[in-house]
């Protein structure tokens, strides 16, 4: 995995639970353990980039999370990613809301000249929160089973929004969706 920042959308705690959870099972079961070791915390990624302008990216991101309100969120359905870091994940019901707030973000950063890159456009992203990377091909049906196993849909809200560096995930700052306060 190469060096990189991201934007990732986080949950309230009951809904990151849920996801930790499996996260958990997959461990316990040695299937992955990948986004555990590498230190991240469910997410929904928003944007990434090889380089980024962080205090640039810091004013976007403050401004914009100001004039949010807590998203809600409902996972409903798994999925797993045709290439070769074999990424499982669990797919977030594409709400009007949840694409408009993406879709609102880009324009943002569009307009303060940060380019995003074709797999987070608008038009082209999908909008996932990974449980596993790097699942052996082999392990991939039991891992589906596992997370089959899972009591779906689960339910709750995204509350903030961060900057991270990778690998590992080290979080810059994170801002609070309606949070107006300085």
């Amino acid at each position: 995995m190469s060096q990189g920042y991201a934007i990732e959308l986080y949950f309230d705690p009951a809904l990151e639970n849920q996801v930790l959870k499996a996260w958990n099972v997959l461990a316990r079961r040695q299937i992955s353990t990948q986004l555990i070791e590498i230190e991240s915390r469910p997410h929904i990624t928003l944007y990434s980039s090889p380089f980024a302008d962080i205090s640039k990216l810091e004013n976007i991101m403050k401004n914009f999370a100001a004039k949010q309100e807590p998203l809600p969120m409902s996972f409903s359905s798994i999925g797993s990613l045709p290439n070769e870091n074999n990424v499982l994940f669990l797919a977030p019901t594409p709400t009007l809301s949840l694409l408009q707030f993406h879709s609102q973000l880009c324009d943002a950063m569009k307009k303060e000249g940060i380019e995003v890159g074709d797999e987070h456009r608008p038009d082209t992203w999908i909008p996932l929160c990974p449980v596993a990377e790097e699942v052996p091909k082999i392990r991939m049906p039991e891992a589906f089973t596992v997370l089959r196993d899972l009591k779906l849909p689960i339910s709750g809200h995204a509350m903030d929004i961060g900057l991270v560096e990778y690998p590992p995930v080290h979080e810059l700052f994170s801002f609070m969706l309606g949070n107006t306060a300085e």
